[in-house]
């Protein structure tokens, strides 16, 4: 596969929260450009994102002229996302379902479907790979480092297309960290909160471990459970 081919150069970034600003600057650091939005004025936050070498955009500019939008959004908010607009756009995902942000949604908690899977059903003319979500965002801001630098750590991904995980993967390698394929984006439950690797700060080879030993695990146990599964 031609990873130059695949590469992203513009990024967008649905959201200015904690996240989404700290995964603007490590883009905008590596040397990507970086349209910011959110759904209000961008001169709201254009000082903030020039601090970080991003830009602020409208919703609109921000999908246009990117290769790749992030979300980084409350899940909850996920409906609200223009539909149309992000037809054919790869879109990353890197929300979680939290009761505290996003209320009680046991729509946003049923274990028998990967929340990604929940945001490709409605964005169902995007192309939505699972990443960045399973690291806290201050772990992402102190931990990125050089390809090959010793204590280098991993951020899993999940996706169903070749040429989408290879293009995230290559964002993930430069904004500081070892892409480790988790699967398809139905895998992408293993990245959720309550399973091991959510909030994992490790290298590529615990989190491949951790992810192959989750059907054992509690969160594995019941994601098979509901999903009528049975174990050998």
């Amino acid at each position: 596969m031609d990873s130059e081919a695949q590469r992203i150069r513009t990024l967008g970034i649905l959201g200015a929260g904690k996240l989404g600003t700290v995964l603007a600057r490590l883009a905008a650091s590596a040397g990507y450009r970086v349209l910011v939005a959110t759904s209000k004025d961008p001169a709201l936050i254009a000082p903030a994102m020039r601090a970080i070498g991003a830009e602020a955009a409208s919703i609109d500019t921000a999908i246009e002229e990117a290769d790749a939008v992030i979300l980084a959004l409350p899940l909850g908010r996920h409906r609200e996302l223009p539909v149309e607009m992000l037809r054919d756009v790869l879109v990353i995902d890197a929300m979680n379902y939290w009761w505290a942000a996003d209320g009680i949604r046991h729509d946003l908690s049923d274990p028998r479907i990967s929340t990604s899977e929940l945001v490709q059903s409605f964005l169902t003319g995007s192309r939505v790979v699972k990443a960045l979500s399973h690291m806290g965002y201050q772990d992402l801001e102190d931990e990125t480092r050089p390809a090959g630098a010793s204590g280098r750590k991993a951020i899993a991904i999940a996706g169903d297309d070749a040429a989408d995980l290879e293009a995230a993967s290559v964002l993930v390698d430069d904004l500081g960290f070892d892409p480790v394929i988790a699967g398809p984006l139905a895998a992408g439950i293993m990245l959720e909160p309550g399973a091991e690797a959510f909030g994992a700060d490790i290298n590529a080879a615990q989190l491949r471990e951790m992810l192959e030993h989750f059907p054992a695990s509690q969160r594995g146990i019941i994601v098979a459970r509901a999903r009528g599964e049975t174990r050998n």
